[in-house]
């Protein structure tokens, strides 16, 4: 499994930032899927961070692992319209199953196009590598 996954996955909830003109905004997430070795994030296409992925595909997510380590996700995010990937993502996430359909026009998922990972202890940056 991809480890940036792994690491999401870990901290349960993670924050996702973006902006809305010069203003970031940050909501929790808490699904992430891996697909075709891709990290993948989704939301509904009507959201507000939806609209400013498309504007500015510019992101940040982080979250706090049980050991008390963070991690850090940086990068550039694209829309996957595939009705295979949405499959995928819910299958990885079944409850999301209850909120989102596959046929959902609304159903949106990203994936990061690039991007890095850190994960940071007491010290400062531990690891860092590329997704």
């Amino acid at each position: 499994m991809n480890k940036a996954i792994e690491l999401l996955r870990a901290s349960q909830v993670f924050f996702l930032a973006t902006t809305e003109n010069d203003q970031p905004r940050v909501r929790p997430f808490g699904a992430v899927a891996e697909i075709e070795n891709k990290v993948y994030i989704c939301t509904s296409d009507n959201k507000n961070c939806y609209k400013q992925m498309i504007n500015n595909p510019k992101v940040e997510m982080a979250g706090m692992l049980p050991d008390g380590k963070w991690v850090r996700v940086c990068g550039i995010v694209d829309v996957d319209s595939q009705q295979g990937a949405k499959i995928e993502f819910l299958n990885q996430n079944p409850f999301l199953k209850e909120i989102y359909k596959v046929e959902d026009p609304s159903f949106a998922i990203l994936y990061f196009v690039e991007g890095t990972v850190e994960v940071y202890g007491h010290t400062g940056v531990e690891e860092s590598f590329s997704i």
